[in-house]
């Protein structure tokens, strides 16, 4: 009668379906574009903030029912060494550079909006060495300057122009980099004037000064070379698994792009934030999204 029983059990476990695959999603907290809503990493995808970046996350989750969502915790170098070892991690957080393919695949996500603009962030008081005249500053000019003391986070891409321009750049005055676990560790330290000028999107500054009391103390300085950034991208190890992950990405973004209700789930990712420019440059190119084939590099 036992083995009766335990012969049915095993039949039973047998027909159950199995768990669908997994993908594990690298995470950072970046407030306000990708934020612990909860305090500490997701669990799930309910867990996600309403960002720019996490806002479009949970859209993409949403269409990709096939698979279970996992959230990992990691830098850009933690992703790269991971996915050298043939691990797969995919990504909302990464831009595409020419030298990251060879450990990742890519797929064109929508255009990169205006928050996306990167700045120059000083301390207050030095921002007279950084005047000129109303005009944005021009990295490569500043670049030029032996007085001067940049610091930026390690392995960080700011976009193909202005990655470019600090690859250019005389080895004496290239700004140095540390690893960080978060971006705001560098601008605890532009606060505390350990240096006299790092990177920063503007509204990463924001959030970070309104975490403090007192008056703010950093102030952002648009970059003529700022909008770098042209379009964002998802990224995944390249790795089989990896590349069946990407597809699956390229065609969440082609449904959302071809969806009838479009306006309904733009409204719900950037609510008011985006302007009428803003918002025809995304419908433009999600009409050229939805009516192209994959999109994988």
């Amino acid at each position: 009668m036992l083995l009766g029983l335990a012969a049915l059990a095993a039949v039973a476990r047998a027909q159950e379906p199995a768990p669908p695959p997994l993908l594990r999603w690298v995470v950072q907290d970046m407030p306000p574009h990708f934020s612990y809503a909860t305090g500490r990493v997701p669990t799930r995808p309910e867990d996600l903030g309403q960002g720019e970046v996490d806002g479009f996350l949970r859209l993409l989750i949403q269409r990709m029912p096939e698979y279970r969502h996992e959230f990992v915790e990691a830098s850009t170098p933690r992703f790269e060494a991971l996915s050298r070892q043939g691990q797969t991690l995919c990504s909302v957080l990464h831009v595409r550079r020419p030298e990251r393919l060879e450990w990742a695949y890519f797929t064109q996500l929508h255009p990169a909006l205006a928050a996306r603009q990167i700045h120059v962030v000083v301390h207050r008081d030095s921002l007279a060495r950084f005047e000129s005249g109303g005009q944005a500053l021009q990295l490569a000019e500043l670049l030029q300057r032996p007085d001067l003391a940049g610091l930026l986070p390690r392995e960080r891409s700011f976009g193909p122009r202005i990655d470019a321009l600090l690859q250019q750049a005389p080895a004496a005055n290239q700004p140095r980099t540390i690893a960080v676990s978060r971006n705001t560790q560098l601008l605890a330290m532009l606060r505390a004037k350990r240096m006299d000028y790092t990177l920063e999107y503007p509204a990463v500054v924001d959030e970070f000064q309104r975490s403090l009391s007192g008056p703010p103390e950093l102030v952002k300085l648009p970059l003529a070379e700022g909008r770098s950034t042209q379009v964002a991208t998802a990224a995944c190890s390249r790795t089989p698994e990896g590349r069946r992950q990407i597809e699956a990405i390229d065609q969440a973004v082609r449904q959302l792009a071809a969806d009838p209700q479009r306006e309904r789930w733009i409204r719900a990712w950037r609510g008011e934030a985006a302007d009428e420019g803003e918002r025809q440059r995304l419908l433009r190119y999600l009409d050229e999204r939805g009516r192209g084939g994959p999109l994988v590099e």
